[in-house]
């Protein structure tokens, strides 16, 4: 992405998207019961409450009557329709991993098969968006917690914390290559989640071989343990690579939340929040989901920056496009184009 002179400049950028990750998958209810929702009215009003606040995108993981994270899609869909009729403005995100909390004390925390995870393009009612990973990796989400952290909650269970450290993203090529096909032909858009440079680079492969031709909206994630750490070197390579048809959001994990994204709001980029991502606001205080994107609104007002409403976070997202070929996509996102044949040099962008 390039910067201008002018860029940090709140009237020349784009309105701040909040995505709101509130339902937690990794908690349990007892971890923080005045915010994790677990009835299914419940599950609802948490969005409901979110949208009021000022977030625009919801990331939606389902829990099952007795608190466990959902790997039904028929949970699922009960959800997504309660949520298509409450907030009909707001953008639904359903996290690709669909659940990945051990079902049994001891066993691994682990995304679901393959084949589970192609079914979330036949959701019903369909979502806005289903998140993608890029490129099997480790996802070890224990790696930058303190102690702090995690006391006195069920991560500090020897068991669950091991469970959640050998925890690995499955997402080879063929597999994200069938994912991609399905979701575009059922018109859900692929929102990319990814842990660094490397996957950026797979995902322009990805377009310039005309496999994904569509709106880019991609999510840094630096969670460390096997994906970047919140380090803002690495950050702002991530950010400098990313072209300036994109739209990004960072997104970290406790207590590195907060500064984070306040640096999305400065440079105009977008942000995410809610308990899946933290429980803190300062040390040792809890803070609700509603109040992180409380927060955040409080921040962007103050650097003079304005908030998108759910119509107007549809179009940034550009919800509903798709492109017709790869070099529509390339020439959208600000990509240079693909070489023609007998083409030397780095092939330029064309003037419109």
């Amino acid at each position: 992405m390039d910067f201008l002179d002018d860029s940090l400049f709140p009237e020349n950028q784009e309105k701040l998207v909040i995505t709101v990750a509130p339902y937690g998958p990794e908690w349990e209810p007892s971890d923080f019961p005045e915010d994790i929702a677990v009835s299914m009215e419940d599950q609802i009003q948490k969005a409901v409450d979110c949208y009021n606040a000022g977030a625009t995108v919801v990331h939606v993981h389902a829990r099952e009557p007795d608190g466990k994270g959902s790997k039904h899609l028929s949970r699922f869909n009960e959800l997504l329709a309660g949520l298509r009729e409450a907030v009909p403005d707001m953008i639904l995100q359903v996290g690709g991993s669909i659940s990945f909390s051990p079902e049994t004390e001891g066993e691994k925390a682990k995304w679901l098969s393959d084949d589970t995870r192609h079914m979330l393009a036949e959701l019903s009612p369909k979502p806005d968006q289903v998140t993608i990973a890029i490129n099997t990796c480790q996802m070890n989400i224990v790696e930058l917690m303190t102690e702090d952290d995690y006391a006195g909650s069920s991560l500090a269970r020897p068991e669950v914390y091991k469970a959640y450290r050998e925890m690995s993203v499955p997402a080879g090529p063929a597999w994200v290559e069938e994912h991609l096909r399905r979701l575009t032909a059922a018109g859900i858009q692929a929102h990319f989640q990814l842990a660094n440079v490397p996957q950026l680079e797979t995902v322009e492969r990805l377009i310039r071989r005309g496999i994904y031709t569509g709106p880019l909206n991609l999510t840094w994630v630096a969670i460390g343990g096997g994906f970047d750490g919140p380090n803002p070197y690495n950050m702002m390579e991530f950010i400098r690579r990313v072209p300036n048809g994109a739209c990004l959001t960072l997104e970290t994990s406790m207590r590195d939340v907060l500064p984070i994204n306040t640096m999305a709001i400065a440079m105009g980029l977008h942000t995410r929040c809610g308990i899946e991502d933290t429980l803190w606001g300062r040390k040792r205080q809890r803070m609700t989901s509603v109040q992180q994107i409380e927060q955040l609104v409080r921040i962007t007002r103050e650097l003079g920056r304005d908030v998108a409403t759910g119509k107007e976070a549809r179009r940034i997202y550009k919800i509903g496009e798709f492109y017709k070929d790869a070099d529509e996509t390339l020439a959208k996102l600000g990509y240079a184009p693909n070489r023609k044949a007998g083409e030397r040099g780095v092939p330029r962008r064309m003037a419109a």
